[in-house]
C-alpha cells in the first residue's frame, strides 16, 4: 500500500470516451487521482462534480485529475453525461489499480461484509512520488483541500 513519499505505482486503464491514460506518461504535471466506489451514487456524484467545478483551478496549477472505480466505460460515459463531468473517468474493471493503491478493502453495510472501493485520494508530484494520501475521504470540501495540496507542492 504506497504511502507518503513513495514512488506511485504505474499503471495504463482505459478512460471514459475511449483511449487509454499512463500514469507515467503524464509527468511532469502533478496528478490526483480520486478513487470512488460507484458511478452515479449519492457521494460519489458530489465529489465528481466538486473536481470538475474546480478543473479549471486544478490546470492553472498545473494539475490533472482523474477519477477510478471499477465501474465499465460505458457506464463511465453515461455518468459524465449525465452530470456533465468534465475530469476523465478511469476504469479498473478488475481492480488491479485499486489493490496496488490499498484502497480494495472489505467493507460493511447493514451486516454484510462485502469488498469495495474505500474513497481515497492521491497527490502525486510531478516527479512520480505520492506527495500525499488522503484515506476514508468524505466528501464535503475535500476537493477543495486537495486543491490546496496541490497549490503547495
Amino acid at each position: 500500500m504506497p504511502d507518503t513519499g513513495a514512488s506511485a505505482p504505474d499503471f495504463t486503464l482505459p478512460r471514459d470516451g475511449g483511449g487509454e491514460i499512463t500514469l507515467s506518461g503524464l509527468r511532469p504535471a502533478p496528478v490526483v487521482l480520486f478513487f470512488y466506489p460507484r458511478d452515479d451514487t449519492s457521494g460519489c456524484t458530489k465529489e465528481a462534480i466538486a473536481f470538475t467545478t474546480l478543473k479549471a483551478d486544478f490546470e492553472a496549477a498545473g494539475a490533472q485529475v482523474f477519477g477510478i472505480s471499477k465501474d465499465d466505460i460505458a457506464a463511465h460515459d453515461k455518468f459524465r453525461d449525465k452530470h456533465g463531468l468534465e475530469v476523465p473517468l478511469l476504469s479498473d474493471a478488475d481492480s488491479d489499480v485499486c489493490e496496488t493503491y490499498g484502497v480494495w478493502k472489505e467493507k460493511s453495510m447493514y451486516g454484510k461484509k462485502f469488498l469495495g472501493i474505500e474513497r481515497s485520494t492521491f497527490l502525486i508530484d510531478g516527479d512520480g512520488q505520492i506527495a500525499r494520501v488522503w484515506r476514508k475521504v468524505k466528501v464535503p470540501g475535500h476537493a477543495e483541500e486537495v486543491l490546496d495540496a496541490v497549490r503547495a507542492l
